[in-house]
């Protein structure tokens, strides 16, 4: 008897195509510490998103209106302005590897805030799930042998808190109606790169010559690891429930330490691939069996967001 195909659209479809985001955004370090100029986590931010959220605008020529103006702003000062200025001060203060891990804790943030926010229950098995990521996230960054910056793991673990409640909110509020996913992306990449831009201009000064690697260091992070990776974020917040999007996230830290391992000449302990490996069964673990519903576009003021219980 031969096994049924995966449906498309399906849950187990979705997660598969949603789980090529995180692998794209570790990626993110190497690009980072090898092609972008050095010390500019802030420019470096924006030009990541701020351009491919006024080309996704222009392409979409849909703005936010009513409520959703300050819907956009919340999601785009947690989803982009605060993560990723966190994210890239932790890949300059850090080793790729270690800092991509850090990520690995963001589903505990999410179960909390999903509990909070969209009151879904805490179930053994994610609560379990996290436990585990964890386990890995320690087994990464303990056993290595680089040395650990302090600011470096706060930034570190503060970005994976934003970006995993700023994922909860994205569930909660749904899209409004007659808005594409790719509008959306635009909304929340541009209210996240004009929170970042007079803080790299007050911060870090006028932007820095850049050569042909760092152009092509920015497209590649703004089209690809960028507009493209979060248009597959938001799509499969929308299907799914958030906290199995979320467990996604520890494929970053693997994805990241793989290629500083292959890339970037980067050495792995035992205990290190064995972290890799505990954080992997971690994001099968955190993924649930439920039947769930596709979150649909609403209209205002009816409730924007389908509570999915874990």
């Amino acid at each position: 008897m031969t096994t049924p195909a995966v449906r498309t659209g399906s849950p187990a479809a979705t997660l598969a195509l949603t789980a090529l985001t995180p692998i794209v955004w570790g990626s993110t370090y190497a690009v980072t510490t090898e092609f972008l100029p050095p010390d500019r986590p802030l420019f470096t931010a924006l030009m990541r998103a701020l351009p491919a959220g006024l080309i996704l605008l222009a392409f979409t020529r849909t703005l936010p209106h009513g409520a959703w103006i300050g819907r956009a702003a919340v999601l785009g000062f947690l989803n982009i302005g605060a993560f990723f200025p966190l994210l890239f001060l932790a890949a300059y203060r850090l080793p790729g590897g270690v800092a991509g891990v850090l990520g690995a804790v963001a589903p505990m943030f999410a179960l909390g805030f999903a509990a909070l926010v969209l009151a879904e229950k805490l179930s053994t098995r994610k609560a379990l799930a996290a436990l585990v990521g964890v386990a890995g996230v320690s087994l990464v960054v303990l056993q290595g042998t680089a040395r650990l910056d302090a600011v470096g793991v706060v930034a570190g673990l503060a970005g994976a808190a934003s970006m995993a409640l700023g994922t909860i909110f994205t569930k909660r509020w749904g899209r409004p109606e007659g808005v594409s996913l790719l509008g959306m992306t635009g909304w929340q990449l541009t209210a996240g790169g004009l929170f970042i831009a007079p803080l790299a201009l007050v911060i870090e000064g006028a932007p820095p010559a850049l050569d042909g690697a760092a152009i092509g260091g920015y497209l590649y992070l703004g089209v690809i690891g960028t507009a493209g990776a979060y248009w597959l974020w938001l799509r499969g917040i929308s299907k799914v429930p958030a906290t199995s999007v979320a467990f996604l996230g520890l494929l970053s830290p693997v994805s990241a330490a793989v290629i500083g391992w292959i890339a970037l000449g980067q050495a792995l302990t035992p205990l290190q691939m064995l972290g890799m490996a505990v954080a992997l069964g971690g994001t099968v673990l955190g993924q649930t069996t439920a039947r769930v519903r596709t979150l649909r576009p609403v209209a205002p003021p009816q409730v924007e967001g389908i509570l999915v219980k874990a």
